[in-house]
């Protein structure tokens, strides 16, 4: 079972003044409008990817800078609070919350808090694991033997530590050393995210010989990860090409080959015809299924997976089927965030997987659709969510 994200909290940053999503389910569909921040939502986890590889400044820089992301006519702190369970070596599988507050020092963003704690039990303390402000804390260094600890006056091995500067996460030092349990297990978490920025004509070019272990977000290297995939892991590409022809009619097979100047090239095999098509001349609604399923079929599997508006390129008839395969990812002990304006995709959502995206006077809420008790009633009568996104029915607002 993958790192699932139970809760997230947001404060502060644009368009999300006050956010917070709780009992998140394994498959998360998020819809509303242009424009009421599902890709702000998304960017919450690039966002603290960019702060966990280099610093909370360059993060901030570029999107603008502090001012331009902290919401409108706000003052204090940027705000983030997650909380997700990890199954430990000794079977436990403790709640821990990672918190986060970035705020201004005279004209200089910093990290004005850092928090990672969490519970033995449901009822029990929360223990502070890792604790920092402005760039000075401590952190417990045998946090596994005393999570085990019945004692509540012990507290571990604490040790203090003062970072290079106060605009750097202490999870990106610290969470470096296995001793750290909790801060290498969400370090890990962070780095492991794919927030898809897919592109069709990325995807279309001829790209340099070389290994890739994963698809990249744009899809560039979508030729590399399959000769990586078919080379390495045959029994994951034949799934993906068992399931590539009953997804999308008359593709028969996908071959990856290096050319003479060692770019690697994406042949599609129509059933129509005798000859195999280059990447170049293939729909784009197959690449992008295609470079889909490869994606879910990676070995190494994202934690989280955020996708966006899935259905562009796609015909109506395929997004059953995706949807489909992204549930069975979710299955799989993995979690994925889907974006969508499609009636289509909507009609094969579970109401427990959905939430609404609302926006008044720049200020964005999100809320759980099967919390509607007049959508909840109308599903159980048989309407599809996609009918009532599409009579404006989801689109609500409530005091």
């Amino acid at each position: 079972m993958g790192m699932k994200i139970e809760s997230l909290s947001i404060r502060n940053y644009k368009a999300f003044r006050d956010v917070q999503l709780k009992n998140l389910p394994a498959m998360c569909v998020f819809v509303g409008k242009n424009g009421v921040g599902k890709s702000t939502l998304f960017d919450v986890f690039n966002f603290l990817q960019d702060c966990l590889r280099d610093n909370v400044r360059h993060a901030l820089n570029k999107r603008g800078g502090f001012n331009e992301v902290i919401s409108r006519d706000q003052t204090g702190n940027i705000a983030f609070e997650i909380k997700f369970r990890e199954k430990f070596d000794d079977g436990s599988k403790p709640l821990i919350t990672y918190s986060l507050e970035i705020g201004l020092d005279g004209n200089r963003a910093v990290v004005k808090r850092e928090l990672l704690k969490y519970r033995r039990t449901e009822s029990g303390k929360p223990w502070h694991f890792l604790d920092f402000k402005n760039g000075q804390g401590i952190a417990i260094e045998n946090e596994s033997d005393y999570s085990k600890s019945t004692n509540l006056q012990e507290e571990g091995n604490r040790i203090e530590f003062k970072l290079e500067s106060p605009d750097i996460l202490a999870l990106k030092g610290l969470g470096q050393f296995e001793r750290f349990k909790a801060a290498s297990t969400f370090r890990k978490m962070i780095e492991s995210w794919h927030v898809s920025d897919f592109h069709i004509d990325q995807a279309r070019k001829d790209t340099e010989s070389k290994i890739a272990e994963h698809l990249s977000k744009n899809g560039d290297n979508l030729a590399n990860y399959a000769q990586y995939l078919s080379e390495n892991y045959p029994g994951k590409f034949k799934e993906c090409l068992e399931i590539l022809p009953k997804r999308v009619p008359g593709i028969v097979d996908v071959t990856s080959e290096a050319m003479p100047n060692g770019d690697m090239l994406l042949r599609f095999k129509d059933e129509s015809f005798e000859k195999p098509f280059i990447v170049k001349t293939v729909s784009d609604g197959t690449i992008k299924f295609f470079a889909y399923l490869l994606l879910l079929a990676d070995p190494k599997p994202h934690p989280l997976m955020a996708v966006e508006e899935p259905e562009n390129q796609l015909y109506p008839e395929l997004l059953p089927g995706l949807c489909e395969e992204f549930r069975d990812y979710a299955r799989r002990g993995n979690q994925i965030f889907i974006s969508t304006h499609s009636p289509d995709f909507l009609n094969f959502v579970e109401i427990d997987e959905l939430f609404a995206l609302t926006k008044k006077i720049g200020v964005t809420t999100i809320k759980k659709v099967a919390e509607n008790n007049l959508i909840s009633d109308l599903i159980k009568e048989g309407d599809q969510l996609g009918y009532l996104w599409r009579e404006g029915m989801i689109d609500w607002e409530q005091d």
